[in-house]
This record gives structure tokens, C-alpha cells and sequence, in this order.
């Protein structure tokens, strides 16, 4: 993937995503009786524009959103100025753009939900550990034991075995048919409520292969491969049946080293070799069958995962804040940080990955917009807010002036720290670990 094709698609999502903004405000204050004097894309100078009615729309030099330029902006004597309407007006207008914002997220989403995606099916799954103390191991499960059946229904990808075990009844036993050793039992246990995962798990890590043993002495013994491990990929290529495997060793050029990514109980192991020579002396496991296949979601179960999104990001920030406290660096980014996010992202996981990362720029620029502090539009709805409460008594230009000015300076500052942050984060060589 051609890094600069990706940082173009980039900007051009910016742009979109702030046009978009500044359009919701655009046609919110038409409706609601401002003038609004010219609605710009780019910010000037100005190529050229066109005056339909009393507004300018105008195409501008610096490709970097758009703007809504109104009557008097925010003097209450100007007539027609957004100042002068009454409070609930002023607070749709501050609230469409932040709204505009969520509605594209919400569009973006489901349509990257509904493209079709690649996901390794076999013939059972396999287990790779067990939870000390859970059902599974209860149960008398293993690593490398394959699970070909919950409840008498086949099980052909990872998926299946949650979504088997959140349809039981809470309480009730379920059956799971085994494999181990070319041979097959029956084994049941009993689901347990995992509050940090909000349902039902029966304590197993799952995988698709697992290292059986591993030749004394050999290169593999040597380079730290053991039994119970699982090869998860190599050199990025990932690995779910013998074929796989022997496709990413083969595209192995002569001295081109190895990335070896290991799961090793519950931890992702990288080991990185000199040659394809240190994979010599394993017995592998595998899951018969194992394949990949194209699947799409129906248009409605897309839309439901796109409004899962919208619905449960703030939860979703509220959760992570201990992360953002451990490290701010990676937690809050700025236009740079947000481009490098997305590049990572497209060459980890594939150019299809830009409409979901398009969808989480235009849901966070939104979001953000909505924090109630001035001049952002939550800091509009706010004040508008208590003027409305207040039935339309204004608050003090001295209290305005002096909260704008607060608000802005903090803006700037934390924008300025997190776009050196962002800055230096290149610089280092550092990444965001996708």
C-alpha cells in the first residue's frame, strides 16, 4: 500500500469530515433566520464564489474544511446575527454540526461493516489454554484439544463458540463435543458471566494450530519455540493451516530474516531470526479444514454494529481513561498523530480499514465538539443552555469574554502539546503498535 496515496485519502477525509461540520451549522442557521453572508470550502484566499441570494458560497485556496461566516457573528444587536435569536435556536445551530459529524461516523461504519471481510473457518476450533479455575478446565479440557460441537451444533469459527455460549440459558450446562488424539468425548459445563467481557465465557483461548513438541537441539528447540506455543504469524503473513504456513516460509527471500509472532498462554510473543532454518524440528497441530472465506454482514446487522459504535463510544472513552492517564501519548493525537493512526492501520489490516477509520475521526471530531467548553459548540450550547433556563436573560459580556478567553487558551495550549507530541513521535520512530 503506497503510504502517500493513503495520506492523501487522509487529508481528503479531513476535509469532508470538517465540511460536513461546518455544513450542519450552515443549514441549521439558515433555518433558523441567520444570515449567513458566505459558506466557504478551504479557507482563503478565496478562488472564486458564487452569491445565491444574501450568501457567498466560495471555493478557497487552503484545502483544509470549511467555514460559515454570519451577520454581526456574535453581537445580539446585529439583526439576523446568530447572536440575536433565542436560546433553543442558538442551541440546535451549536448542536448541528457536532450531530452532522455523528450521522457521517454512523454512515461510514455501516457501510464498512457491510463490506466483506476475510475470516478463517475449519472443522472445529482449537484450544490453546485454559482459564485457571473456569469451567473449561473443570471440564477437563486441554490445549490443543478441538472443540468440534457446542449443544449438538457444528462450530466452524471462533464466533460461533460465543455466540453458542451467550444463547444458553443463564444456569443451564452446555455439551461440547471434543477431539483429542484423532479420538472424540463428550464433556459439559457450565458458562460463567465475565463482568469486564459483559457475558458468558467458558475460559478457553482459542487458536487454529499449536506446537505439539519440538525436537531437542533443534534450530526450534535453539530459538526458543515451545511446546504449547501457537504461530500466529510470520513476516505479517498470517497462519491458520499447513498451507499457510509453508507459503509465508517460502516467501522468504535467501538472508531475508524472520518475525516470528508467538501466543504463549495469554501473551503475544515476536522473536525475530536470521533464517527460515530456526522453524526446523516442530510437530504442529492443526484444525482439519481450516480455510479462509469471504463473509458479508446483511445490511441490517451492519447498520446495528454502526449504531453499537456511535451508542457505546463515550462508555468506551469513560473505560479507557486509566489507559489515557498511563499513557497520553498514544491516547490523545492530533491531525498528525490521527494520519500515522491511519496509515498503521490501512497497511496492518487493508485499504478497507480507511472507511472505519474515516467513521472514528468524523465520530471523535464530533464528540469532541460536544465538550462543553468554550469557544467549542458545546461551549455554544452551554451558554445557551443556561440563558434558556434562565428564560432568555443573557449572561454578562465580562462572563463571555472571560470564559472564550479561558477556553481558547486552553485549546491552543493542549493542541500545541499534543502535535509536538505527535512531532516527536515520528521523529523517535514510534508507532502505535497496530
Amino acid at each position: 500500500m503506497n503510504i502517500a496515496i493513503v495520506i492523501i485519502l487522509f487529508i481528503l477525509t479531513l476535509f469532508v469530515v470538517i465540511s460536513l461540520h461546518e455544513l450542519g451549522h450552515f443549514i441549521a442557521a439558515r433555518r433558523a433566520g441567520v444570515k449567513v453572508e458566505e459558506f466557504g470550502l478551504g479557507f482563503p484566499p478565496r478562488l472564486f464564489g458564487i452569491k445565491r441570494g444574501e450568501t457567498v458560497y466560495s471555493v478557497n485556496a487552503i484545502p483544509a474544511g470549511a467555514f460559515v461566516k454570519s451577520a454581526g457573528e456574535n453581537d445580539p444587536t446585529v439583526p439576523g446575527s446568530l447572536a440575536s435569536k433565542g436560546s433553543w435556536s442558538r442551541l440546535a445551530v451549536y448542536a448541528a454540526g457536532p450531530v452532522a459529524n455523528i450521522f457521517l461516523a454512523f454512515i461510514l461504519l455501516s457501510a464498512f461493516f457491510t463490506l466483506p471481510t476475510s475470516v478463517v473457518v475449519g472443522n472445529g476450533v482449537m484450544v490453546h489454554s485454559i482459564v485457571e479455575g473456569s469451567g473449561a478446565e473443570v471440564a477437563g479440557i486441554e490445549p490443543g484439544d478441538i472443540i468440534l460441537e457446542v449443544n449438538r451444533q457444528p462450530v466452524y469459527k471462533w464466533g460461533d463458540i460465543q455466540n453458542m455460549v451467550n444463547s444458553s440459558k443463564e444456569g443451564e450446562e452446555i455439551t461440547l463435543l471434543l477431539q483429542r488424539d484423532g479420538s472424540q468425548s463428550e464433556t459439559s459445563l457450565k458458562p460463567e458471566f465475565d463482568p469486564a467481557l459483559e457475558r458468558r465465557v467458558i475460559g478457553v483461548l482459542l487458536c487454529w494450530n499449536i506446537v505439539n513438541q519440538v525436537g531437542k537441539g533443534s534450530p526450534a528447540d535453539e530459538a526458543g519455540i515451545m511446546p504449547g506455543d501457537t504461530i500466529l504469524s510470520i513476516n505479517g503473513q498470517v497462519i491458520y493451516n499447513e498451507k499457510s504456513m509453508s507459503a509465508a516460509l517460502a516467501s522468504i527471500a535467501e538472508g531475508e530474516g524472520i518475525c516470528l509472532a508467538l501466543l504463549r498462554g495469554q501473551e503475544e510473543i515476536i522473536k525475530e531470526f536470521d533464517s527460515a532454518q530456526h522453524m526446523t524440528g516442530i510437530d504442529l497441530g492443526w484444525v482439519d479444514g481450516a480455510r479462509i472465506e469471504q463473509k458479508r454482514l446483511p445490511v441490517w446487522k451492519a447498520a446495528y454494529l454502526g449504531g453499537w459504535y456511535i451508542t457505546h463510544m463515550p462508555a468506551l472513552i469513560v473505560a479507557s481513561i486509566p489507559l489515557i492517564r498511563e499513557d497520553p501519548g498514544k491516547a490523545l493525537v492530533g491531525p498528525i498523530g490521527a494520519g500515522q493512526l491511519t496509515v498503521e492501520a490501512v497497511r496492518s489490516f487493508g485499504f478497507s480499514n480507511m472507511l472505519f477509520m474515516a467513521g472514528i475521526i468524523s465520530l471523535g471530531i464530533g464528540l469532541f465538539n460536544f465538550f462543553p467548553l468554550p469557544p467549542l459548540d458545546g461551549g455554544g450550547m452551554l451558554v445557551a443552555l443556561i440563558e434558556g433556563v434562565r428564560r432568555g436573560k443573557r449572561l454578562s459580556p465580562r462572563a463571555m469574554r472571560l470564559a472564550y478567553t479561558m477556553g481558547t487558551t486552553f485549546l491552543i495550549t493542549l493542541m500545541v502539546l499534543i502535535t509536538f507530541n505527535d512531532i516527536l513521535r515520528l521523529i523517535k520512530g514510534g508507532s502505535f503498535g497496530l
